[in-house]
C-alpha cells in the first residue's frame, strides 16, 4: 500500500482540512473515450455565462491535450467525465485511479478542467511519493500534453524555484507544456523570520515563544524548514496542549528525508482543545531564515509574504492565487511572494469558487488552478503558435488589476478574463 504518511505530508492545495484516505498504486488502465466530440448543451448548461461565450464562439479546446495531476486519485466514470478522459494511470505500486472513492480532489479538479475545455482530450495520473510525481509529469509530457494541471503543494521545500519538484515541472516546460500550479493556501498560516530573538534556545515570536494554533481540526500537520546555510544546524517544532494555566507536549517534529531540504515536520490527531507550537534551536542566535507553515490550521503570528508553495514557486510554473469575487479582493487564505530570490512569486489570479464547479464542495486555489488551466487550453487550441511563455504572457496581458498598479508578490498581473485572453467578445454567437 501506498503511504498514508507521504499523503499527509503532501496535503493538497485544497482550503482547509482533507483527509486523504485510501491509497494510490501503479496501474495502467486504458479508457475508451470520444475525446474530440464537441461540447453538448448538457455540458453548457453546467458552466458560468463566461465559459458559455466561449463555447459558443467554438473555443472548446478541440485540439488540445490536457493532462490533471492529482495525489487523491480520479472517478473517471463521473457524470462530467465519462467518455472523456483518453487514458488514466496511478504512480504508484499495487493501487488503483480510482482510490477506494477517496478521490474528490482530483475529480473536482478533472470535471472543471472538463466543463472548460470540454472537447480537449483528458490524461490524468495519480501519485504518492516524489518519484510517483516525476514519472507521473514525464509520462504526461511523453503523451504530448500541451497543458498540465497540476493542483498539490510540497510542503517544506525552498520556495526560491530550485527544489526537485520545481525542477520536474521546468523540464515539462522546456518540452513545451504549459504547467499550471497553485500558489497555496497559506495567507493565514504561514510564517517566516530568522531564528536571532532566542529565549533559552527557543524561538521569541512578537508576543513570546508560542504561536496558537487557529482554525482548524484533529488533523494537526506543522512544517519547519530553514534555509540551506545552515543545513548542519538542528531545529525541531513542537507542539503543545494547553488549559491556560498548565501545558503539556503532544508532539514533536521529526526531519523528513523525502525531498533533501533542511526541514521537520508533525503530523498528530488531537482532541478539541487549545494548541500551540513552539521551535527550538541552539542556544545562541544564528540569523537562519525559518519557515513554519501548516496546511491544516491558521496561526496567530503569521506572514503571508513568502508563503508560496513548490512547484508553483518554479519561475516556470503559471503559479495561480484565489480571488474573493464576492469581496473583491485577494482571498486572505492565497499564498504570496515575493520567493527567496526576488521574484513576485504570483502569476495569475482566478475565482476561488468558479461558477464551473461545485461551489458547495471544491474551492481554494486548487480551483483557481483547474479554471486557470481550462482557459490555457482554449488559448493553446486558438494560438497553436504561442510557446509556454507565450500562452502565460498571453493570460498575464489580458487580466485585470486586481491590486496596486502592475505586477506585485500578492495579486501577480491580476484577475484572470477569459474572453479577453482566448480572443472572444463577449457578445459571441456561434
Amino acid at each position: 500500500m501506498a503511504s498514508l504518511e507521504f499523503r499527509r505530508a503532501l496535503a493538497i492545495a485544497v482550503l482547509g482540512v482533507v483527509t486523504l484516505a485510501g491509497g494510490l498504486g501503479l496501474l495502467a488502465t486504458s479508457l475508451s473515450a470520444d475525446t474530440d466530440r464537441p461540447a453538448t448543451a448538457a455540458d453548457v448548461s453546467s458552466v458560468g455565462p463566461t465559459v458559455s461565450t466561449l463555447h459558443d464562439a467554438g473555443a472548446t479546446g478541440e485540439n488540445v491535450t490536457v493532462g490533471v495531476l492529482d495525489v487523491t486519485g480520479f472517478d473517471t466514470s463521473s457524470a462530467i467525465l465519462d467518455g472523456r478522459v483518453a487514458d488514466a494511470r496511478a504512480f504508484a505500486p499495487g493501487e488503483s485511479v480510482p482510490n477506494d472513492g477517496n478521490n474528490a480532489h482530483g475529480t473536482e479538479t478533472a470535471e472543471t478542467v472538463a466543463r472548460v475545455a470540454p472537447s480537449a482530450g483528458l490524461h490524468l495520473a495519480t501519485f504518492d511519493s516524489l518519484e510517483g510525481y516525476r514519472r507521473a509529469v514525464e509520462w504526461l509530457v511523453a503523451e504530448d500534453a500541451d497543458v498540465i494541471v497540476a493542483p498539490v503543494s510540497f510542503y517544506g521545500m525552498t520556495g526560491d524555484g530550485t527544489s526537485a519538484v520545481a525542477d520536474v515541472a521546468e523540464r515539462a516546460t522546456r518540452k513545451g507544456v504549459v504547467f499550471v500550479s497553485p500558489a497555496g493556501n497559506l495567507g493565514q498560516s504561514h510564517w517566516t523570520g530568522r531564528y536571532r530573538r532566542v529565549e533559552n534556545g527557543t524561538l521569541a515570536f512578537e508576543e513570546g515563544t508560542r504561536n496558537y494554533l487557529r482554525n482548524g481540526g484533529r488533523d494537526v500537520t506543522v512544517w519547519l524548514s530553514w534555509d540551506d546555510a545552515h543545513h548542519s544546524e538542528d531545529y525541531t517544532a513542537r507542539l503543545y496542549w494547553t488549559d491556560g494555566s498548565e501545558s503539556r507536549l503532544v508532539a514533536r517534529s521529526h526531519p523528513y528525508s523525502g525531498d533533501g531540504v533542511p526541514n521537520e515536520r508533525i503530523v498528530a490527531r488531537v482532541q478539541s482543545g487549545t494548541y500551540y507550537v513552539t521551535v527550538e534551536g541552539p542556544a545562541n542566535a544564528t540569523g537562519a531564515r525559518l519557515r513554519l507553515s501548516s496546511p491544516t490550521h491558521d496561526f496567530q503570528h503569521v506572514e503571508p509574504a513568502g508563503s508560496i508553495v513548490a512547484p508553483a514557486s518554479d519561475p516556470a510554473v503559471l503559479a495561480v492565487g484565489a480571488y474573493d469575487s464576492d469581496a473583491e479582493q485577494v482571498a486572505p487564505f492565497s499564498s504570496r511572494g515575493p520567493t527567496p530570490d526576488g521574484r513576485d512569486g504570483i502569476d495569475l489570479l482566478a475565482p476561488s469558487n468558479p461558477a464551473v464547479v461545485d461551489a458547495g464542495h471544491f474551492g481554494g486555489t486548487s480551483a483557481s488552478t483547474a479554471y486557470v488551466g481550462g482557459v490555457a487550453a482554449l488559448v493553446r487550441d486558438r494560438r497553436p503558435e504561442l510557446s509556454p511563455r507565450g500562452v502565460e504572457r498571453r493570460l498575464e496581458t489580458t487580466a485585470v488589476e486586481a491590486g496596486d498598479p502592475g505586477p506585485d508578490s500578492v495579486a501577480g498581473h491580476g484577475l484572470l478574463r477569459p474572453l479577453r485572453a482566448v480572443g472572444v467578445e463577449r457578445n459571441a454567437t456561434t
